[in-house]
């Protein structure tokens, strides 16, 4: 355990970097190819694996069943609220309005990310949003 936890920490800020890197990826991609879309937190000082993002005028839960049916695995919400259909409190206490927390999509990278499923996401995402803001337009 105590190598393993030493290998880590050696290699932990390089990795980091990789996946704040892919994050600021997929955010700024996202937010070019897909209208009103609101990127909840701090721009900087946050952790590099988590992305949170606000889709508006469609329901978040909507866009995770979509997104799941294509192998692309999200979570609706906040961490702390996993499991709730409430939206998050983090999210409201953020300021965001009860429509944006319920229309948020979390985005969580790991060591193992790659380029290639970020570009997946990328190419895929505005049609599925697009498709759900047709049929089932929420909170306009």
């Amino acid at each position: 355990l105590g190598k393993a936890a030493e290998l880590a920490r050696i290699h932990l800020a390089e990795r980091a970097e990789r996946i704040q890197s892919l994050r600021d990826y997929l955010e700024s991609e996202i937010e070019r190819r897909v209208p009103d879309v609101i990127r909840n937190g701090d721009r900087e000082r946050r952790v590099p694996n988590i992305s949170n993002l606000s889709f508006r005028s469609l329901d978040g839960e909507g866009l995770l069943i979509r997104l799941d049916l294509l192998g692309i695995a999200v979570s609706t919400g906040a961490a702390c609220a996993s499991g709730s259909i409430e939206p998050s409190h983090v999210l409201l206490a953020l300021g965001r309005e009860r429509e944006a927390a319920n229309a948020s999509i979390r985005f969580s990278l790991g060591k193992d990310t790659t380029r290639e499923e970020i570009d997946t996401v990328i190419d895929v995402l505005p049609a599925e949003v697009e498709k759900l803001r047709m049929i089932a337009p929420l909170f306009t």
